[in-house]
């Protein structure tokens, strides 16, 4: 059996593996967020511009879409905002680097109108649909205005994968899906 200072000391290891453990279990930095600068500097490394800041521990950004845009292309436009920025590799940064951080909301507007949002949670795609989902922006922001379809095809990812709210002023309710 033990003795008085052997179950002391036997104790004190419990203690410090049970506290160590604790580390494995729930890590310090699984609540790290960022502040709205912090995140603002990962957009703007990635040359996305917009007003950045922090709702609970979900990421919004808003950036101005272009009038032009919506004239031109309608609908289609409309909904492919905020995908353009969501699937940016800069979210993909945010979610590396800030455990704690629940989602990335983007918001695409037109003076003070808000024309979409999408938010995506974080456990929502896995590694490989990140890659898949960097290709489908790489080729929609190469090829979106001589081939709408890759602007299409960006949509239906977002819509697979973000849970969205578009503006019925630019997305009417009749328009194809």
């Amino acid at each position: 059996m033990f003795t008085n200072g052997r179950a002391r000391t036997a104790g004190v290891l419990l203690l410090l593996l049970t506290f160590a453990g604790c580390d494995r279990i729930l890590p310090h930095r699984s609540r790290a967020l960022p502040t709205a600068a912090e995140a603002d500097s990962v957009f703007a490394a990635h040359g996305i511009q917009g007003e950045v800041s922090l709702a609970g521990n979900v990421v919004e950004l808003r950036v101005a879409q272009a009038p032009d845009q919506l004239r031109r292309g309608g609908a289609l436009w409309a909904r492919v905002g905020p995908y353009i920025y969501l699937f940016s590799p800069a979210t993909t940064d945010l979610f590396e680097a800030y455990p704690g951080l629940a989602g990335v909301r983007t918001r695409t507007h037109v003076e003070d109108q808000e024309v979409a949002r999408a938010l995506l949670l974080r456990d929502t795609m896995r590694a490989g649909e990140w890659v898949q989902a960097n290709n489908v922006l790489a080729h929609a922001l190469r090829e979106g205005t001589t081939r709408p379809s890759t602007l299409e095809e960006l949509v239906r990812w977002g819509e697979r994968y973000a849970s969205f709210v578009y503006n019925p002023q630019f997305v009417p309710a009749d328009s194809s899906r």
